[in-house]
């Protein structure tokens, strides 16, 4: 807006007066940080170099771990392991197996070994099946007087020196047939080879183990393959181990010879009424002497074996370790036999109280039983060689 003034000219409208204008300041310096010495002031002002719009990042904290990756895919959270039936079924096995492989292990290395049986000039070939010379000893190592006087074992004295009392030949065929055990009676007289001829038992006391088998070997014909020995205590010690073993008997049987007593009846006898049992020869019991303890024996070795492998004997802790105690000292086998030959024999003769083996004496001609049936004893050990049956008729119990 413009009017005019005295002189004609135009003039600008006066300005309103202004307030007087400050005195500019200068701006105060700012000292970048060194480093080590704090945040600066422009920290909170800037923001990292990127694009526009990225958030600060946050404040400083513990560093972040990024989970294992596994083929691109985050690993599944981890379940609890279960057991499962097949899993404790499995553990069950190997430790079964373990512990059976050490008792086979204890029982390998234990057992006594005796160098029984042994090449010679003359010795039968061998032939089908295998045969077993089982024999009980009256060897009293090892007893106290105190054991000797409970367990009668009589005069050791009057023994004329280490005898055996049983003499069994345990034939296992190679096929179907039933095994076999075989009586030799003690009093049985035979050619001893350096020794003439005599009872078959003086070959133990005259050369031990090695000429007892070289003496059945030549009278028989029969190779043996394996040989067991087992003495009056370790028998007795046996028994007991298990807790004795169960008999029916048919007749009460007093032997005066050595005070034992057994009443008739099923009843369970202890190491020292079962050593009596199968050792008893002079009671009314037992009119055909020798013949009649050989039955005896036979009859006890069935019932004993079969408790043993029972699974009562074998799963109750109480039977069984008393038990594997006592068999490696009860126990002596020839230097090349082995544990599994022996549970071979044991399961072979588990039979014998369930008609599964032919149990018999070797054929004589009288009740002294000091001489063989030639014709008939012939027959009996064809039929072993042979792995057949034994006749009926040459059976003798």
């Amino acid at each position: 807006m413009t009017y005019g003034g005295d002189d004609g000219r135009r003039r600008m409208p006066p300005r309103p007066p202004q307030p007087p204008a400050r005195p500019r300041q200068q701006q105060r310096a700012q000292m970048m940080p060194l480093p080590g010495r704090g945040q600066s002031p422009y920290d909170a002002r800037t923001r990292p170099m990127g694009a526009r719009g990225e958030a600060p990042p946050p404040p400083p904290g513990p560093p972040r771990q990024d989970p294992p990756e596994y083929g691109g895919q985050q690993p599944r959270p981890r379940r609890r392991r279960r057991w499962s039936v097949g899993k404790i079924l499995l553990t069950l096995l190997i430790v079964f197996v373990l512990f059976v492989g050490a008792v086979w292990a204890y029982l390998e290395f234990s057992i006594n070994r005796v160098d029984a049986i042994g090449d010679y000039a003359g010795r039968p070939a061998a032939a089908s099946g295998t045969n077993w010379l089982i024999v009980g000893s009256d060897s009293r190592e090892g007893l106290t007087a105190e054991d000797e006087e409970r367990l009668a074992t009589g005069d050791k004295g009057e023994a004329g020196g280490q005898r055996t009392d049983t003499m069994m030949i345990a034939h296992l065929p190679d096929n179907s047939t039933k095994p076999t055990l075989l009586s030799l009676p003690r009093d049985s007289q035979v050619k001893i080879p350096g020794h003439g001829t005599s009872k078959i038992n003086a070959a133990f006391a005259l050369g031990g183990p090695k000429l007892l088998v070289q003496t059945v070997e030549q009278a028989t014909g029969l190779r043996m393959d394996h040989y067991a020995e087992i003495g009056f205590g370790g028998f007795a010690k046996i028994v007991d181990a298990i807790g004795g073993v169960d008999m029916c008997i048919d007749k009460d049987m007093n032997d005066p010879m050595t005070g034992i007593d057994i009443k008739a009846g099923c009843q369970q006898l202890d190491g020292r009424s079962a050593l009596g049992f199968v050792r008893m020869r002079h009671a009314e019991a037992t009119p055909r002497s020798d013949l009649d303890r050989v039955a005896n024996q036979r009859k006890f070795i069935g019932a004993l074996v079969s408790q043993v492998a029972s699974p009562g004997t074998l799963l109750n802790p109480f039977d069984f370790f008393p038990l594997l105690g006592s068999a490696p000292d009860a126990l002596t086998m020839d230097t090349g036999d082995h544990v599994h030959n022996l549970a071979g024999l044991a399961i072979a003769m588990r039979g014998i109280s369930s008609d599964g083996v032919t149990t018999t004496t070797m054929p004589i001609t009288d009740g002294s039983a000091q001489h063989w049936d030639k014709k008939k004893s012939a027959r009996l050990f064809d039929a072993l060689k042979n792995d057949t049956e034994v006749p009926k008729d040459i059976v003798l119990n």
